[in-house]
């Protein structure tokens, strides 16, 4: 039970961080959009994609997470008839490694990848 507990825990943090990360509250983070996704929205919307980057990020603040995402670790909106997926990935602090522990915050940088699905 105490394990259970503790598993719960640490994924109640994770989810937490990656929430803060995704609201743009962690200074560490990187948010990555990838080329195909802002050029299909840049096109398909007329404009440039630095407004491409705000609107999606602005909609992936608002996103609710499926309970299959305990961790708050991917999300999949509809974004202008399209499916975009965000998806955060945990390194060490130089970016060269996986973190040793994505619930410490002290050790972890948060790579958030905006995608469309066929850019996986």
């Amino acid at each position: 039970m105490e394990l259970a507990k503790r598993l719960t825990s640490r994924t109640a943090v994770i989810a937490r961080l990656n929430d803060s990360a995704r609201l743009g509250l962690d200074r560490r983070a990187r948010v990555l959009f990838t080329r195909n996704c802002l050029e299909t929205f840049s096109e398909m919307l007329a404009i440039h994609p630095a407004q491409v980057q705000a609107q999606l990020f602005s909609a992936f603040r608002r996103c609710e997470f499926a309970a299959d995402s305990p961790e708050h670790d991917f999300a999949s909106i509809i974004f202008n008839d399209r499916k975009v997926w965000l998806k955060i990935d945990y390194y060490d602090l130089a970016c060269e490694y996986g973190s040793e522990d994505p619930a410490d915050a002290a050790m972890t940088t948060r790579v958030i990848t905006i995608l469309l699905p066929e850019d996986y």
